[in-house]
């Protein structure tokens, strides 16, 4: 009841009528849940998929697809988060009609679809998951430590997509790059394709190490949303990585349902397409969305011929195909942000021309310090994720005391608490100093745009 009410205040604090819609979701889905529970029909099934999509598209499609002048849904607000708990509404609805024993009570749904860590933007959570934790909730003072190790690195994270977002200098960044300037040379194209990338993750992944953190505190484990994606050497292995509470959700109750409909490769391939398309539409009804959607779903079908292929022909994965995977990835997928966050479908196209223009790279209209920022933000997170695996490497169960290990390695995995906050508090520092003078930013993290 404490976590219930203090989620539901938490969500008051931005406008009192989009509780008012969380309610009125929680009451829908509860009793079309429990219609599930004494009658698992497909009929039962389809009126609560209908009725859900219905409420998420009167708020979040028919204002951007209304004419602005003349339709009073226009101007109508989003309430926050609508797209994820409506997910976690529709997975509990699936559960039940698969013959799940899930039995939980108003309170525990309410909770459930209200639960404050994640019900701005996820992760997505499952109640077969959920439910346990709630009924079973503890709190050690060692999941304190770990939730709150886990809030500072979101902080820090966030802060990065902002100074990416905001540039070293006033309106040098990412995203003046797509807002205010209109040409472009293919280095330019690039720069903002693969800085977008990075933005946009330090962005949503530093939001889901606070969501995960302030769980943890409070004793819930919730789901992972990244997994290193930046080091994935293809679009399918991306897919397991990235944004993976909402992946793995498309592919568990779209995907896999459709799929074993029929047995032929291309009706798979089809429903692959498919279900990416309806990945790219959840996040907006717009062409740039469906384009970007249908273009991951084709890298994934193409990703499957290459594994057939390997497969057929028994090619090794030595390191040169490694590296050459992954640059290739890494790529295509950079290639597909121009799709997300492209203002236009215009833009877009300008931008992908400069990228296939082989004369202009020979020059930059991008500022320098953008080009700067990005690499040297590249490079750093890949260094950081290379210390990190190497200290915890250097410890072993073996030996537990520092004293009698012997190198420096091992002897800085077991002293962080002495040198990591300095310098997070010098790194943090440093950042606030620069994306708070760079003027006024919006307080909602980027993801939520989408």
């Amino acid at each position: 009841m404490i976590l219930l009410l203090a989620s539901y205040g938490l969500y008051l604090t931005w406008r009192p009528w989009f509780a008012a819609v969380l309610l009125g979701s929680t009451l829908m889905n509860y009793a079309i849940g429990e219609w599930l529970r004494r009658k698992a029909s497909g009929l039962v099934l389809t009126s609560g998929l209908l009725l859900n999509l219905a409420l998420l598209a009167v708020f979040k499609y028919l204002p951007e697809l209304a004419p602005q002048s003349t339709s009073p849904f226009a101007r109508l607000a989003m309430p926050l988060g609508i797209s994820f708990w409506t997910f976690q509404a529709l997975s509990y609805l699936f559960d039940l009609y698969r013959g799940e024993e899930l039995d939980p009570t108003f309170l525990e749904f309410a909770l459930y679809m209200a639960f404050f860590p994640v019900t701005v933007s996820g992760p997505v959570c499952r109640m077969p998951d959920m439910l346990p934790q709630f009924r079973a909730q503890s709190s050690a003072w060692s999941d304190i430590a770990e939730g709150f190790r886990r809030i500072a690195v979101g902080v820090f994270m966030v802060q990065i997509a902002k100074l990416l977002g905001q540039g070293i200098l006033g309106g040098d960044g990412i995203n003046s790059g797509f807002d205010r300037v209109t040409r472009w040379t293919g280095a330019d194209a690039w720069c903002l394709a693969i800085g977008f990338g990075l933005q946009l993750f330090f962005d949503f992944a530093g939001y889901s190490h606070m969501a995960i953190g302030a769980a943890k505190a409070l004793g819930f484990t919730i789901p992972e949303n990244f997994a290193r994606p930046f080091a994935s050497t293809g679009a399918s292995i991306f897919w397991t990585r990235w944004h993976m509470s909402l992946s793995f959700w498309i592919r568990d109750y779209v995907f896999l349902p459709l799929a074993m409909l029929r047995r032929e490769i291309l009706w798979r391939n089809f429903v692959l397409v498919l279900s990416m398309v309806l990945f790219g539409l959840w996040h907006r009804a717009s062409v740039l969305f469906l384009t970007w959607g249908a273009y991951h779903g084709l890298l994934l079908v193409l990703h499957r011929q290459v594994q057939a292929v390997q497969r057929r022909y028994n090619w090794s994965h030595g390191r040169p195909w490694t590296a050459v995977s992954w640059l290739a990835t890494m790529a295509l997928i950079s290639l597909g942000w121009i799709f997300f966050r492209a203002n236009s479908p215009t833009e877009a196209r300008q931008l992908l021309a400069a990228l296939f223009a082989p004369a202009g790279y020979a020059s930059h209209l991008l500022s320098g310090s953008l080009y700067l920022l990005v690499f040297g933000l590249g490079v750093s997170y890949a260094l950081t994720i290379l210390l990190i695996d190497a200290l915890n490497n250097s410890v072993t169960p073996e030996t537990p005391n520092a004293l009698a290990e012997k190198g420096i390695m091992r002897l800085l995995a077991r002293s962080r608490w002495y040198w990591i906050p300095p310098l997070y508090a010098v790194a943090l520092l440093f950042l606030l100093v620069i994306t708070f003078t760079r003027g006024p930013s919006a307080g909602q993290f980027m993801y939520n745009k989408f």
